[in-house]
């Protein structure tokens, strides 16, 4: 037998063995959970240009591929703690500390979309969207040196994840421009659990309509202004529908100098024509007086 021909089975085996080794680590719970949420992920991915494929991994590793406890009884597949801007349900879990309080979903996507609005509102994380969003691995550290999670092998594990399975195959191409185009782009908050941005000087409905790709008559119909409105510095634009009633934690509202009813369900995220009906007012009213209670909910 030959030199060379002994090197090509060694290497012929080894490749085997290698092939073999990873079809191991595979793990089908996983590659379930991917398919269950593939498609969640690559509709906030489109909504909120976060990449499917950090999306999917974080889902995997904060959940157990939504095998954890903390999944199964409360929906929560990242792990998102309550904080003090957090209204909604809320389950006890020991984490880093024994009890500590944790959101808890009626519905796995309403975690997703969560998640997708954690990142997004939270200023640590903005520069994560300069990124292309092909970018896992600049995803990955980024989270990290933000301080998502603790473990210093965060990242490592997220990317691993990420090409083990093929995840960045999820992360879609059309959403390149959007870095490009919107490198200075706005900075979203939150108000009654909803997104919304501040306009700035020279913002128009269509500016904004193309930055979040929300149709501009969307974005008028959100905010319950009219095709003609200009828009002016300082204005607030809700990105998704405005509720029927505020928050739990805001109740009444007393009139201030220069509050009128419409800036008052902007502030508070209310459907203007909800806000009149509440407080048993019309649209042709006079604007209510300074020292005035509006009820909320």
């Amino acid at each position: 037998m030959s030199m060379n021909y002994l090197r090509l089975c060694i290497l012929a085996c080894s490749f085997m063995i290698g092939t073999i080794s990873q079809a191991q680590v595979r793990s089908k719970v996983y590659e379930r959970y991917i398919e269950k949420y593939k498609h969640i992920a690559i509709e906030e991915m489109n909504k909120h240009h976060i990449p499917a494929s950090i999306t999917l991994a974080q889902g995997i590793l904060e959940s157990g591929a939504g095998q954890s406890w903390l999944a199964k009884a409360s929906n929560n597949h990242f792990g998102i703690k309550c904080g003090i801007s957090w209204t909604g349900n809320t389950i006890r879990h020991d984490d880093d500390a024994r009890a500590e309080c944790f959101r808890a979903y009626k519905h796995a996507k309403e975690s997703y979309e969560d998640h997708s609005k954690f990142l997004r509102t939270g200023q640590r994380y903005a520069f994560l969207f300069k990124l292309n969003p092909t970018d896992y691995k600049g995803w990955a550290r980024g989270l990290k040196k933000a301080g998502y999670a603790t473990a210093p092998d965060y990242a490592t594990k997220l990317i691993n994840l990420i090409e083990l399975y093929g995840l960045y195959n999820y992360d879609q191409k059309s959403n390149h421009k959007w870095v490009v185009n919107n490198s200075d782009a706005h900075q979203p908050y939150l108000a009654n659990g909803l997104l919304y941005v501040v306009a700035r000087a020279g913002d128009t409905w269509k500016s904004i309509s193309k930055e979040f790709d929300i149709s501009s008559r969307k974005l008028i119909k959100y905010n319950d202004l009219y095709k003609e409105y200009v828009l002016k510095e300082g204005d607030i634009v809700y990105l998704e529908k405005k509720r029927v009633r505020a928050d739990e934690e805001h109740i009444i509202h007393q009139v201030r100098p220069g509050d009128s009813m419409y800036s008052i369900s902007q502030r508070y995220g209310i459907q203007l024509k909800k806000l009149y009906k509440m407080n048993k007012m019309r649209p042709e009213d006079p604007a209510p007086y300074v020292g005035y209670y509006i009820r909320l909910r």
